[in-house]
């Protein structure tokens, strides 16, 4: 009994050293172009798709159908414009993706009556796939007059309103929708022609008298009341406010990292602020959101932050990334929606905006409490292999 339980001791340190060589190489390697990686998870998720994972999804979040469609054709979008040679696989995929988007399973959770219609949610996730397609420089004459007459009706609803933050859902806006639709108007006018200008340049002027009195950030929900600034939708926000003005999205952006960035991930309230989890914050673990850690390493990308580079490597780390010859997922796969969001966070990319001056992301010491944790382990254990080991010779003197 005592011999196997010797050796069970010893695999287990076994074990645990070989978690800590492989954490420790996560966290301390040099990192290569995420990009292969991303296409392997690609691989993964339409696989998903095809498989009804959308469908799962909208059983588990409001917009799940939705976020996984289209996330999956944005990421395809930046692994394209990432790398050319992948340019025209990548519209057959992101076309793919919007037709999924545009039919009766794709709208079927949002109301026609809205202006824009489906509400700005809908109009504004589905216009910047629209752009993202025309910038693939694979497009077709038909796309590129859907795209116009898609940014036209969204103009003409932020034109007529008499608030920058339009519908999402009947009585319902949140100041995150607004942003993606306002983004995908500065797009069109990269892309296409210079037309929207004025409105997104009004927007942002307008967006700054509703800022969260507590934070100076942009609140998280608008109607039926407001509430003040939360990780959901400010890691959100910060992906996609550079597109529209870069100098007022990098001081937005450094309020946000100051307020809600921790040492294990992104709170979903700001410091000092207790709040409940909910539909939109997901799980809660002390606080931190998982969601919102995620995008935020897509913000972080776009203002060419360090963060970025430590979120991905504890998204290692912790994830469980599984890799094969063709495809990769997290989790086991369980929740084929967070390899999306990690996929399309992993590849974010400026399409608006230049690139942004980069930040100063402080020393590497954040990794010390993870290499302890690693190795901590797999030393006790070696350590009570060894004594067990001198026992025993004691004995047998």
């Amino acid at each position: 009994m005592r011999r196997v339980l010797r050796k069970l001791l010893i695999g287990v340190a076994v074990i645990a050293t070989v978690v800590a060589i492989v954490g420790t190489a996560r966290l301390v390697l040099p990192r290569t172009d995420p990009t292969r990686g991303v296409v392997k998870q690609l691989a993964f998720l339409r696989a998903e798709i095809e498989g009804g994972a959308d469908h799962a999804a909208q059983q588990q979040f409001p917009e799940g159908y939705f976020f996984l469609n289209a996330l999956y054709g944005l990421t395809w979008v930046q692994v394209g414009l990432a790398d050319p040679a992948r340019s025209a696989d990548a519209a057959a995929e992101a076309r793919w993706a919007l037709d999924r988007l545009k039919s009766p399973d794709g709208t079927a959770a949002f109301d026609a009556s809205l202006r824009p219609r489906y509400g700005v949610f809908y109009a504004g996730w589905t216009n910047w796939l629209r752009g993202g397609l025309i910038a693939l420089q694979h497009s077709e004459a038909a796309e590129l007059d859907e795209f116009t007459s898609a940014s036209v009706e969204l103009a003409t609803a932020f034109r007529t309103a008499k608030t920058p933050f339009l519908e999402a859902y009947p009585g319902q806006a949140w100041p995150v929708d607004s942003a993606v639709a306002i983004a995908s108007l500065r797009l069109h006018d990269d892309l296409v022609a210079p037309r929207f200008g004025r409105i997104a340049t009004n927007w942002v002027a307008a967006a700054k008298t509703e800022l969260d009195p507590a934070t100076g950030l942009l609140p998280h929900q608008v109607a039926p009341m407001t509430t003040g600034a939360r990780a959901t939708s400010q890691s959100m926000i910060q992906r996609f406010l550079v597109e529209i003005d870069p100098a007022f999205a990098r001081a937005q952006y450094e309020i946000f990292r100051d307020r809600f960035v921790g040492g294990i991930g992104v709170r979903e309230y700001p410091d000092g602020v207790d709040g409940v989890a909910d539909v939109d914050s997901g799980p809660l673990i002390l606080g931190v959101s998982l969601s919102a850690t995620v995008v935020t390493m897509g913000a972080a990308r776009v203002q060419h932050d360090p963060l970025a580079d430590r979120l991905g490597r504890e998204g290692d780390l912790l994830g469980l990334p599984i890799s094969g010859p063709k495809t990769k997922r997290y989790m086991f796969g369980a929740l084929p929606i967070g390899d999306a969001f990690l996929a399309w966070s992993a590849s974010a990319r400026p399409i608006v905006a230049g690139d942004q001056p980069e930040l100063d992301g402080g020393s590497g010491w954040w990794r010390g409490p993870w290499l302890l944790a690693l190795w901590l382990p797999a030393l006790i254990l070696w350590c009570l292999v060894r004594f067990r080991r001198r026992r025993r010779r004691r004995r047998a003197h």
